[in-house]
């Protein structure tokens, strides 16, 4: 049986790996607002337990017992999310604080009546892949908004951070899945961007934008 912070530490890691050749203590640090000495005894736990591989110095990696126990969570959060998000009307700026208290205590028989009732949905309310009951994912080709140069055009396929306020932000200007934009101009000192949305012209910090993950579009 694993505990709830085992099972963040899984998760943290598989996100970090998706953006990172190498996870090192200190980025989980960061990532989950523990102390490193608290990282570190962690990962030795986990790595007790054959769930990663860690090395002092050589960073971290998830087994492959690691990472099915990591998708398993990511399942059991992502479809909580859709159905919060789906059946009960909670907007996807709530759903992920919601979720992140349900997920380690979803069962196996639950998590297989809400995929069924959901119509066994591809991804969360924040455009996110569910990985299917055999715990396999495909993660999407994808690029980050802040990385667009002037002129392009896109649209939003998936939105990585989850704090309320950034989600009730994009919200506000609506910025959705789906929605298209165009990249008027990018500032080369301080990566300030502005974009044309829904008919507006926007200008977004580059952290904001970093979060914003979207496919090139061609001109209609």
């Amino acid at each position: 049986m694993r505990s709830a912070a085992e099972e963040n530490y899984l998760k943290a890691t598989y996100a970090l790996q998706l953006d990172h050749d190498q996870v090192t203590t200190s980025m989980l640090a960061d990532r989950i607002g523990h102390a490193p000495p608290t990282v570190t005894g962690m990962l030795k736990k986990l790595a007790s337990r054959k769930l990663v591989s860690y090395e002092r110095y050589q960073g971290v990696t998830l087994t492959r017992t690691g990472r099915a126990a990591a998708l398993e969570v990511i399942r059991h959060h992502r479809l909580v999310e859709t159905y919060l998000n789906r059946a009960l009307g909670i907007p996807w700026d709530r759903v992920h604080e919601e979720a992140e208290k349900l997920e380690h205590v979803l069962s196996e028989y639950l998590e297989g009546y809400i995929d069924e009732y959901l119509g066994h949905p591809a991804s969360d309310p924040h455009g996110s892949p569910i990985p299917s009951p055999d715990l396999s994912i495909k993660e999407p080709d994808r690029l980050r908004l802040s990385d667009l140069p002037a002129g392009s055009r896109a649209k939003v396929v998936e939105v990585g951070e989850r704090k309320p306020g950034l989600l009730a932000r994009l919200g506000e200007m609506q910025i959705g899945l789906e929605t298209r934009l165009q990249v008027l101009d990018v500032e080369p000192i301080d990566g300030l961007i502005t974009i044309k949305a829904a008919g507006n012209p926007i200008v977004l910090g580059k952290n904001m934008a970093s979060q914003i993950f979207v496919k090139r579009v061609e001109k209609k």
